[in-house]
């Protein structure tokens, strides 16, 4: 990219995402850091995981053998690139240990301001 064109979306003249809107990472806005050569690098801002109790619940699902959070979130919001959406309602630092484990329970919640669609 033109250091022209990259200064203007940096500068956000036009409202370009990095991630898709089904990202966690979507509505993360960007700081820059000068480098010693005088280079400027880009970087996402911090993520705050929100709390599960300011998302909406919708089910509780028990794990059964074979499940995968990808498979589960198409099921229940439709896209399975929102597994993140079940990590985050279950406060799951390491996705795979939301499925290890047939029979735990967890919560299928949608972060504020974000629909799912899918199976019920």
């Amino acid at each position: 990219m033109s250091s022209t064109l990259e200064s203007i979306l940096l500068a956000g003249a036009l409202d370009v995402r990095r991630f898709p809107a089904n990202s966690r990472y979507h509505t993360i806005g960007t700081l820059e850091y000068t480098l010693t050569d005088g280079d400027t690098a880009v970087y996402l801002k911090r993520r705050f995981v929100p709390a599960p109790e300011t998302m909406t619940p919708i089910r509780d699902h028990r794990i059964l053998g074979g499940d995968r959070l990808d498979k589960l979130a198409a099921e229940f919001y439709g896209d399975p690139e929102l597994f993140w959406q079940i990590c985050d309602a279950n406060r799951a630092m390491q996705p795979q240990d939301l499925t290890a484990t047939v029979g735990v329970p967890i919560t299928i919640a949608l972060a504020t301001g974000l629909a799912g669609g899918g199976g019920d």
